[in-house]
Formats: structure tokens, sequence, C-alpha cells
């Protein structure tokens, strides 16, 4: 053979032995284009030949064709599988004294979507040792929500992050003034005094305004009485690139007037900083080395690239990463507490929101979110999180430390026809696996509570009591030991002590409620204990009201 030949005999082999001995010529030649550049001139003469070879290659053996690649050196490169990218992945740049925020706006207490950001950024900061501020973006009045301020540190604790700093970019505003000065000093921002509707069409036509021109002098002086000013009669506005592809980059608005009154402010100032500005001279003057943001705020780092480069600023590295999506949950603060206020709503921790404070209410470990969202990691492609997902890792936390309970719904009352064994204390382990902490202690006499949905014909084992029949709600003893309900196949429910229980009220994750009694050893729990109740699911205590202990349901 010659040295064409042989290259394409060798192509042959490896194709027979990636389709079970048979060869495809067409698909050889592609091989050899691909991986043999420098051949692809002889495209003519490969063809007839490869034809040939093939036919030659088929004719063998799986046996002879294994041979022949070993003496010519032939090797399978068996594809790896593409692995699914979990986790949080290193960070780029610099790992030195790293500082990293996060930086809610107080419209609201934070819900599971903020936890996208909290998380990796307090995540990252507890690897490297860094510095995790917490930045309250409050320049906007229209949307503070005063307890916000009190909400979102405690929400951050339940979670288990302890940023280091607090800021409130409303303590901030003569800082932001200091540098919008500077910028325009330094001819990168100018008073622009157009209306909207005229700069938007010179915009959108890649055409600056007039103002753009103006001296800057021209432009300290109206920065100077911009506050003497009318709402919307002029605004700040850096320069950009007026060709930008996208029209809102171009010369973005730094400074506007506001006449709302803030929370904290009152009406001390009317000069109200553009997120974009007072993110930008926050990050640098607080030395943020990474700065992560939804990919919603792409446009955003560009527009802030724009004042790094006017002042000659360090750029930080810009993490951007996906939008986090969950079914069946109100995510939206707005509508959270549109709700709140026209009564659809109970309060931020009603159980149908995805506040953190809804949740935890409901007894969801913080470890669990934590842990999602940090296995999430924070790459580009959006996420989906689903209640099965948060319930499967909850789970894990729950089973081991939730004591188990009797509760009936809806309790009925049945007295055991022709039972006589007197009072019988039945004991049942709190936790099968946990053996050490103990039993509880069910008395029976002959009566019991029986869940109304339970009463039905049939036979029955009143779980480690006895066995009774039921006919047309009247209740009679049958048997005692459980190898004869076994016999019968008698179906096994859980029941309540008649002389010792206590009112149980279940708020379930629809707000709907199951009220009922539960054995009376549910009265040693305290606020914030988290029960199974068999045939119910996991349950928190939220609060004991006149002796009825009141629940919030997590899961099964």
């Amino acid at each position: 053979m010659n040295d064409l030949e042989k290259i394409v005999y060798k192509h042959a082999l490896l194709n027979a032995a990636k389709h079970k001995g048979s060869a495809n010529p067409g698909a050889v030649i592609g091989s050899i284009m691909s991986n043999e550049p420098e051949l692809r001139s002889k495209a003519k003469e490969i063809g007839p030949l490869a034809g040939k070879i093939v036919a030659k290659v088929n004719a063998l053996s799986i046996e002879e064709q294994a041979s022949e690649m070993e003496s010519f050196g032939v090797e399978v490169q068996e594809k790896k599988p593409k692995t699914k990218e979990e986790g949080l992945q290193e960070l780029p740049g610099t790992h030195e004294n790293i500082v990293l925020r996060f930086a809610p706006n107080p419209s609201g207490p934070l819900h599971i979507g903020h936890s996208r950001a909290a998380v990796p950024n307090a995540e990252y900061v507890k690897r490297h040792n860094g510095k995790l501020i917490l930045r309250i973006e409050d320049t906007d009045p229209k949307r503070v929500f005063e307890p916000a301020y009190e909400m979102i540190p405690q929400d951050l604790e339940w979670l288990g992050i302890t940023p280091s700093e607090v800021i409130y970019q409303s303590d901030r505003f003569e800082i932001y003034y200091d540098y919008a000065r500077q910028l325009i000093e330094n001819g990168a921002a100018y008073m622009c005094t157009c209306d909207g509707a005229t700069f938007k069409e010179l915009k959108d036509n890649c055409k600056p305004c007039p103002c753009r021109d103006n001296s800057v002098d021209e432009n300290l002086e109206l920065w100077d009485k911009f506050d003497t000013l009318k709402t919307g009669e002029a605004v700040l506005r850096v320069k950009t690139d007026i060709n930008h592809k996208n029209p809102a980059i171009r010369d973005w608005v730094a400074m506007r007037l506001v006449d709302e009154e803030h929370p904290r402010l009152g009406t001390k100032y009317r000069i109200y900083p553009m997120m974009n500005f007072s993110v930008a001279v926050d990050d640098h003057l607080m030395g943020m080395t990474h700065v992560l943001r939804g990919k919603d705020h792409l446009a955003n780092s560009e527009k802030q690239k724009y004042l790094y480069d006017h002042m000659g600023w360090d750029l930080p590295e810009f993490i951007h990463y996906g939008r986090l999506k969950m079914e069946d949950i109100a995510l939206s603060t707005s509508k959270a507490m549109a709700g709140i206020e026209d009564g659809t709503y109970s309060g931020w921790d009603d159980p149908r929101l995805g506040t953190l404070r809804a949740i935890a209410r409901r007894g969801i470990d913080p470890r669990t979110i934590y842990n999602l969202i940090t296995e999430i990691g924070v790459k580009m492609a959006d996420s989906a999180i689903s209640w099965k997902k948060i319930y499967g890792l909850n789970r894990n936390f729950l089973e081991p430390i939730a004591n188990r309970y009797f509760f009936c719904e809806e309790p009925v009352k049945i007295e055991v026809d022709g039972y006589s064994d007197g009072e019988v204390l039945i004991e049942r382990p709190l936790h099968a696996d946990h053996t050490e902490r103990g039993n509880r202690i069910l008395p029976f006499e002959g009566s019991a509570y029986l869940a109304k949905e339970d009463i039905a014909d049939g036979l029955f084992r009143l779980m480690d009591a006895v066995n009774v029949e039921i006919n047309e709600g009247k209740v009679s003893y049958h048997s005692t030991s459980f190898e004869d309900a076994r016999e019968v196949k008698a179906r096994i429910i859980q029941w309540v002590p008649t002389e010792d229980n206590v009112d149980v009220k279940i708020v379930m994750d629809d707000a709907s409620v199951k009220t009922g009694l539960g054995e009376g050893a549910l009265r040693d729990l305290e606020v914030g204990d988290i029960v199974q109740f068999e045939r119910v699911g996991f349950a928190r205590l939220d609060e004991i009201r006149d002796g009825e202990l009141v629940f919030y349901y997590a899961h099964k």
C-alpha cells in the first residue's frame, strides 16, 4: 500500500470499529477531509479509493479488523459524555482580598429569587476569606418600603449570611454630587434640558442633542441651580458612544430631579442619582473585585464601563448569571404587596408567597435554600427550581429531627363495643430511628377519636391498640394482636386518645386549614419545633393560642 492508501485504510478501520464492523465510504471520506486537511486537494482520487478499501475492510471479520487496527496503531477515541455544569465555579481574576456585595432594593423583604444573588456572594466570600458588603440601594423613594430596612438583614441572618458591613446609599448623596461635578469638569457629562420625546428621537437616530456641545462652564452653571428647576426640566447625562448599537446605552441619565418624600431623607434632597451612576461610584469606592448580577443587567454593565473609563478606574470582574424560575410561586414583590393590602395574603409570611420568611415559617431549613442555590451556581443559562426539589433536599434535614405524632382531622369519637380489657397505655417511640428520645404514651380504654375520612365499613386496626370492625357507623371489638390484623388484612389507622388530646390547626401550603385533634404529647413542644404528623407530613409549630397548637405545613 502507498501512503495514501494507508491513510484511507486507517480511517476505514476506525469507521468500521465505530459501527459494528461495517464502514461507510461517505463517512470515511468525510473523516479524511476533516482530519487530514492537506489531502483535500486529492478528493477526486480519494473517492474511488475509499470505495475499494471500505469493501476490503468490511470483508474482514471483527476480530481481523481489530488485529489490523493494532498493527496500524489505530485507536478508537471514546467520546466523553458531556457533564452538566453544576456547583459554584471558581471566580475569575484575583482571589486575594476579594470584596463582593449584595445590593437589594428595599422594596420589601427578600424572596427566594434574591437568594440567587445573596448566596453566591456570601459563599465566595466564605471560601476566600473576603469581605461582603450589604448595600441597601434606596435611591428611588417610590420603591422604598420602610420596614424592609429591618427585614432584609433579618432574612439574610436566617440564610446564615452575615455581611461585614451595611451601607445605605441614601447616606451618600453628597458623594454622588462630588463625582457628578468631576464628570462635568472632565467633559464626560453634560446637563440636558431636552424633553424626553425629543431626546429619544435624536438618540434613536444616532444624533447628539444640542446640549451635548455645551461648555463645561455652561454645564456647571446649570448643575449648580439644578435643584431649583422643576421635575423633568433637566437631567445630567453621561457621554457614551452616540452610535452605540444599543440605543439604551447612548448618553444615559446619571442624575434626575425627584419630589417624592424619602423615608430616611424626607425632602432634604431633590437631585437623585440613577442606579447605574450610584452603583458604579459605590462599586469603585468600596473596592469591589467582582460584581455578580443577573444577565438582565448586561446593558447596565456596559453603561457603567463608560463611567469607569471616564474616571480612569479599574473595572471589577463582571459576572452575569441567568434568571431563576420557580413554578407555582409568587415572587413579585409588588404583586405580593398588593395582595397583602387587598387581603388576598395574610402577610409577607403567607405560605403561598416565595418570601424567605414565608418559607421559613413553613419549616424549610435555610440550608436547603443555601445549598440549592450553591448547586445551581452562577452560569448564564436560566435555572428552574421546583418545590419537589426543595422538599427533597429539606427532607434530609427534617427527617432526623422531627418526632412523630398522631393527628386526626375532623375527629369523630367512637366507642368500641365489646372491648373489656380496661385502660391500656400504648407506647410509641417519638422517633423510630432515635429511640434514645423516649416514647409517647397514648392511653386507650375502649374509645378513641378517628379522622372522619377513616370512618368506613370494614376491619381496621387502631395502630398498636386493637382491631375493630366498623359496620354502618357501629364499631365492634374484633381482636387485639397485630397478627390477627395481618391475617385478615385489616387496614391500620391512627387515632387520638379521648382523654389526652390537644386541639390542632395546620395551615397548609395553599393557606387552607386542617383542624382536628392531636395526641397529648404535643403539649411538650415549643414554638419553632418541627414534627411529622403521620399521614399528613412535616409541620412547624407556629404558635400556641388559647390551648390550640397552630402548625404550618412544610411538605410530605
